[in-house]
């Protein structure tokens, strides 16, 4: 009998605290994971499919933590969960916050 995952769930971003998504950029794993998606198309990369260095379990925590905050949307494709970063629901609701998080080197 084959296992079925629960859909995720989604925030929109204007219902999450500022604060919240402070937190979970906070974190250099999600930081990266944030980068990545911003480099690639939307719904073009599977979790499996990101270069950081945490195992299948903090994978999933990370993921779920930035989708929480209103940052990325998640779907299943088969057996694979894809991701978008949720690039204009973040920017109408945070202006400007994609500018300051996707910066290459911090302002001097």
């Amino acid at each position: 009998m084959p296992s079925h995952r629960a859909a995720p769930q989604h925030r929109h971003p204007a219902e999450v605290p500022v604060q919240d998504v402070f937190a979970a950029l906070a974190d250099p794993v999600r930081l990266e994971l944030v980068r990545q998606l911003a480099a690639s198309e939307d719904w073009s990369r599977a979790c499996g499919s990101f270069d950081v260095p945490v195992g299948k379990a903090g994978l999933s925590h990370h993921f779920a933590v930035l989708r929480e905050s209103g940052l990325i949307e998640q779907r299943d494709e088969g057996p694979r969960r894809v991701n978008r970063l949720r690039r204009s629901e973040v920017e109408e609701a945070f202006p400007g916050l994609w500018t300051l998080v996707l910066r290459e080197t911090p302002p001097t």
